[in-house]
């Protein structure tokens, strides 16, 4: 059997935080608080956290690597997939769901164009054993694209698909209510009020044409996989309603502390940005997650497109609002498992796998300072 052991450790558990040691046997927490054991080899972590690898739920950060410009796609999806891994790595995640968009809002947007090599190159760095945290995939369905349906039927049998979203973009409801932040949002396209207006009647159309008929084609799809579900961007008490009505369990990113408040009533698991908390504010004008998280509303984070978020909002959490470090991290691992069907992972307990960070804070901000995955080093 493999065996080693951390000592001088603050250990994260669900419940508590504790000063002590960790076994790891094959992969797995054998024992917490033992003696150590001379003869097996012992890392001392000289008084820093030692936390349940981070589960992250939704983040776009592969698309990132994918189109780092505007019109530039990425030659190697393959490569673009590694350095997204590598950079999820090091900011302590060691689980993620990768978002891929299935379908747009926006018709110069390359997301169909690389839809399947994404998909292809993840699948290939999966089967060449090319990845050193374990990828599912989060397939984020765009209701009002015609071709949405095609696109995710294609793809539905995928092994790796473990989570479904579903979003309309659609100006003037949901995320963009407000359309002066709409406009604000592509203020790279300078329209005018006559092309603004052409833009948003051209979406609703879109919207009133194929938006009811694809979620229902999509949740036909779904429910014989028994896959988790969620909605995206709720911002009426009426969203988180239909969400529910529909099977969905996950309430992502509601833009308002009502449709938050709705969802909690309902069960949904209700989830924030990090980004929102580290900077304390939404970058798009929507509910503070500090607010949330107050008001006992907020079930967890996601990085969203910041992969270094995710634990600094744990931290962050702590600082300002006194959460204990064990309720924080939960926040950003074992809730997340939960949401999402994975009880093997996200917290530290006797016969989970050993996947743990070593977290040191540094003129105030935590840094991760050593990653393994099923007792197995990383990073």
């Amino acid at each position: 059997m493999s065996t080693f052991i951390f000592t001088n450790a603050r250990v994260v558990r669900e419940q508590e935080t504790l000063l002590g040691s960790l076994h790891v046997v094959d992969g797995v927490v054998s024992d917490i608080s033992a003696q150590t054991d001379q003869d097996v080899p012992v890392l001392d972590l000289e008084g820093d956290w030692l936390l349940p690898g981070l589960v992250e739920m939704h983040t776009d950060n592969l698309e990132k690597h994918l189109v780092p410009r505007p019109g530039v796609i990425w030659p190697s999806a393959l490569a673009a997939v590694l350095a997204h891994d590598a950079q999820l790595l090091a900011a302590g995640i060691t689980t993620v769901f990768d978002s891929v968009s299935v379908g747009e809002f926006d018709v110069k947007s390359p997301r169909r164009q690389i839809f399947e090599t994404t998909l292809t190159a993840l699948s290939t760095a999966r089967a060449k054993n090319l990845l050193r945290i374990e990828h599912f995939l989060h397939l984020r369905c765009e209701v009002p694209d015609r071709r949405v349906v095609e696109m995710f039927e294609n793809r539905v049998n995928d092994p790796s698909l473990r989570l479904v979203s579903f979003m309309d973009h659609t100006p003037g409801q949901r995320q963009w209510t407000d359309l002066d932040k709409y406009r604000l949002y592509h203020r790279d396209k300078q329209w005018t009020d006559a092309e603004l207006a052409e833009n948003v009647a051209q979406r609703r159309d879109w919207q009133a044409r194929h938006s009811a008929a694809n979620r229902q084609r999509l949740l036909d799809s779904c429910r014989p996989l028994g896959l988790p579900l969620a909605s995206h961007d709720d911002t009426l008490p009426e969203h988180a309603e239909e969400g529910f009505n529909l099977g969905m369990g996950i309430s992502e990113f509601p833009t308002t502390m009502a449709a938050a408040a709705r969802a909690k009533e309902l069960g949904l698991t209700v989830i924030m940005g990090a980004p929102n908390v580290v900077r304390g504010q939404s970058h798009s004008g929507n509910a503070s997650a500090l607010d949330m998280a107050k008001a006992g509303l907020l079930d967890g984070l996601s990085s969203d497109y910041m992969p270094a978020s995710l634990l600094h909002g744990a931290f962050t959490l702590r600082d300002k609002l006194g959460l204990p470090m064990h309720r924080a991290v939960g926040l950003v691992s074992g809730n997340i498992a939960r949401a999402v069907g994975l009880d093997d992972r996200g917290r530290i307990e006797v016969g989970k796998r050993a996947d743990l960070i070593r977290v040191r804070e540094v003129d105030g901000a935590p840094l991760v300072l050593g990653v393994w995955r099923q007792g197995q080093r990383m990073l």
